[in-house]
């Protein structure tokens, strides 16, 4: 909402200054732009298929996963439009799969219990399975703010490492790993 100070966000300074040079979200707001441009940092913001055409890699990509603002027919918000996601043959579903497929990740923020990344992760790790190719498979990593060992036995079968906080504030276990990527 309009009533958050952007500028006393910690979390979006951490990301602003932690020069990652991919960043997916499925918020459909401009607070991560935001906090980039307040950093001097320079970004390019893909939410269509017409953006990655543009995408300059000395930029911050932000790709707006479930669409953004200043787009409204880029918005993923009915069951039809979800649905079309599952399929991941959209043209960010197959940019997002080559980023996974070639790259470690850190996912930040999303849930085993959205159905459509834990599809993705099955489907790409019985990809490398069928190629029997696992161990060349990059690991990634997901961020949750508290330990789940039965989440953290389905992950590891993905070749996505679990990293947890124990503290019990959610938003200060995001801080606080946020920090440490924060180039001094």
């Amino acid at each position: 909402s309009s009533d958050i100070d952007i500028n006393k966000s910690k979390v979006h300074e951490y990301i602003a200054k932690a020069n990652f040079p991919i960043i997916y979200t499925t918020n459909y707001d401009r607070w991560i732009e935001t906090a980039l441009s307040n950093y001097g940092k320079e970004y390019t913001k893909i939410s269509s298929v017409s953006d990655i055409a543009k995408i300059d890699n000395n930029k911050t990509q932000i790709i707006k996963f479930h669409g953004d603002f200043d787009d409204d027919s880029s918005i993923v918000l009915d069951e039809t439009s979800y649905f079309q996601r599952l399929e991941f043959e959209t043209p960010l579903d197959i940019k997002f799969r080559s980023d996974v497929l070639g790259k470690s990740v850190l996912f930040i923020g999303y849930s085993l219990s959205d159905i459509n990344i834990r599809l993705l992760f099955y489907k790409l790790s019985k990809l490398w399975k069928e190629q029997k190719l696992e161990e060349a498979q990059p690991k990634s990593y997901i961020f949750l703010p508290r330990p789940n060992p039965i989440q953290e036995e389905i992950l590891e079968q993905w070749r996505i490492g679990m990293i947890s906080s124990e503290n019990d504030n959610p938003g200060e276990s995001l801080e606080e790993f946020l920090k440490n990527f924060v180039l001094v």
